[in-house]
Order: structure tokens, then sequence, then C-alpha cells
């Protein structure tokens, strides 16, 4: 299949040729191309303070100990005690590209919010890889019989999107988890104290006792939107351990509150960056995702 198809994709082996024989660009094509040549440019990642897995599925330990980056899923005796945070770092190129349009400023808002929900698909696809329960049994195909393996309708799944940018994140959340239930809940935050406050909460009085529950936030910048939605769950009692997170950027100030507070705790987010800045937003990151979705 040709490269074409993925946004940004070089579509020529031979700049020379494609320069003579390739149709006037549309405004958008153009931006597209401006953005594939700064990201051949700048390819090479900057050091930052931080020591990220490779993509040989290896993780590393903070000195704190309480949270734990890994590249991809391990096997169950490789994997830290309970005691610890799990940050999933998924090694995917479809998930590196995806950020990457969501990094570029020039990316209008429809391409944006498509990025984002891209992102989400491939991200809730991860974390569902060893949360969902099955059940085996036995059906005839057309010929034979075939041992297989269903996922169990007896542990409900529930999706909480933090709103607004929460809901981009999950938009394909049905060609994942079709019988999963979505709650919303939202915060705005407080830009002079950085505090998230609540003005929205549509969750239950409480959920099933084996509920897997998914909560999406695009940012996870200092981590106290994310931290104040476990809370209320909590309060619900559930069981952090059975919650996953899913971010498209996170912050070391954010994983390290949640490891300290939610020890167990996965999260699953396209990238780490490595700071904030002065406005709580993460550097490099991608802007203001609730925005930037809805060209607000």
């Amino acid at each position: 299949m040709a490269a074409s198809g993925v946004l940004g994709s070089p579509t020529s082996s031979s700049p020379t040729a494609a320069m003579q024989s390739s149709p006037p660009r549309s405004p958008i094509q153009s931006q597209q191309q401006h953005y594939h040549n700064q990201q051949h440019h700048h390819q090479q990642p900057r050091p930052t303070g931080l020591r990220f897995p490779s993509l040989a599925s290896e993780g590393f330990q903070h000195r704190d100990r309480r949270w734990v980056v890994r590249a991809a899923t391990v096997p169950d005796s490789r994997r830290p005690s309970t005691d610890q945070m799990l940050v999933y770092v998924p090694p995917h190129p479809l998930i590196k590209h995806w950020i990457s349009v969501l990094r570029n400023e020039l990316s209008p808002p429809p391409i944006f919010k498509s990025a984002m929900a891209e992102l989400g698909r491939y991200l809730i696809y991860e974390a569902s890889r060893d949360w969902l329960s099955t059940v085996t049994g036995e059906v005839q195909t057309p010929c034979g019989v075939a041992d297989v393996e269903f996922i169990d309708p007896r542990d409900p799944v529930r999706v909480i999107p933090i709103l607004r940018a929460g809901l981009v994140l999950v938009e394909h959340i049905a060609s994942v988890l079709p019988a999963a239930q979505t709650y919303h809940i939202g915060f705005e935050r407080d830009e002079i104290t950085l505090k998230p406050r609540l003005y929205l909460n549509k969750l239950p009085e409480s959920f099933p006792d084996n509920a897997r529950i998914l909560v999406a936030d695009p940012m996870l910048a200092t981590g106290g939107t994310m931290v104040a939605t476990i809370d209320l769950l909590k309060e619900r009692n559930v069981d952090h351990r059975l919650i996953r997170v899913v971010s498209a950027v996170a912050a070391p100030p954010a994983l390290k509150l949640l490891g300290e507070r939610f020890p167990g705790l996965r999260v699953y987010t396209g990238i780490i960056d490595p700071s904030l800045n002065e406005k709580g937003f993460i550097v490099p990151g991608l802007g203001d995702a609730g925005d930037r979705s809805f060209g607000t």
C-alpha cells in the first residue's frame, strides 16, 4: 500500500521527480509537507533530565522507585510489585506519528482533533491488552471445531473522559470497547493557582465491584485533575488498581504525584515530556488540547 495514506508521509523517493510531476498542492498539503520537513530536520530528540526506555521493552526505575516506565507490556514475572505505578509508552509508529501531528502548531483544528481521536484509539487498544478478562469455549467453524476466547461480559467496562478535551481522546472508544458505558466529569483549572475546580459530575453513586474503569485526559501536567478524578472514584469504592489512565502527553510532576498517591495505578501515554512552564503547560507539549480540538 502506498505510504501516502498516512498524513504527512512522503509520496516520492525522488524529490526532483516529485517537483517535476506533482500537481499543485492545496494549503493543507503544503502545511503537511512543511511539517514533514520540520520533523526531518529536527529528528534527533533533545536530551532531558529523564532517561526513557528503549524500544527493546526495557523500563527504568526512578530514584524514589514509586513509578516505572515501560515501552511495552511485559510478562508478569518481570513486572514490579503492586506498590509501584506503571507508566506505559507504547513504541508503535502510528502512536509516534499522531503525536507528531498533534505537536505541530500549524495543524488546524480538524486535523488536530482527528489526530487526537486516532491516538486515543491506539492508546485504548494498548491499555486494554492485559486488562480484560476472557471466557473460553468452543465454536463450530465451516471446517471444524475451534477453541475460542471471548471478552467476559460479567466484568463491565466504564469510560470516563475528563471534559472537554478527554471527549476527543475517547471518540473511537466503540471501535475498541463497544460494550463500554461512558460517564462524564468536567474540571476547569484556576489559571493562578493551577488547581482544578469541578464543574460537572455525572458519575454514578457506585460502580460494580469488578468494573474496569478507563479515565482519559490528553494532558497530564501537574496531575491535579487526575488525582481529583481518582479520588472521586475511590469515594465510590473503586479500587484504583482496576483503573487505566490514558493520556496523549505526560510530564514528570503529574507522574510523580500519581505514583505517590496511587501505587499500582497503570498509565498509558503517547510520550513523556521533560517539564512544565510557568503557566503549567507541558513543554514542548502540544498546547491547549481543548482549545486546539474545538478551535476556540
